[in-house]
């Protein structure tokens, strides 16, 4: 089972995501923000790094961007 974490998204910026998802074609809001996550993380982190260096890296750079607690 994949971990879980709730993210607080702004109302604004919620509703442009549920736009994003209708015109994208995607299934849910939840699909759309792990494919852009994915996209953002292979695009900071190439998939050549360390695999463990790389979680933490991921993790502070999310963290510092407010995705996280």
């Amino acid at each position: 089972m994949p971990a879980s974490h709730k993210v607080k998204i702004e109302r604004e910026l919620l509703e442009k995501v549920r736009t994003c998802v209708k015109a994208g074609g995607y299934e849910s809001v939840e699909a759309f923000v792990i494919r852009v996550l994915e996209r953002e993380v292979e695009r900071i982190l190439p998939r050549t790094e360390n695999a463990s260096a790389s979680r933490e890296v991921v993790r502070k750079r999310l963290q510092g961007l407010g995705y996280i607690d």
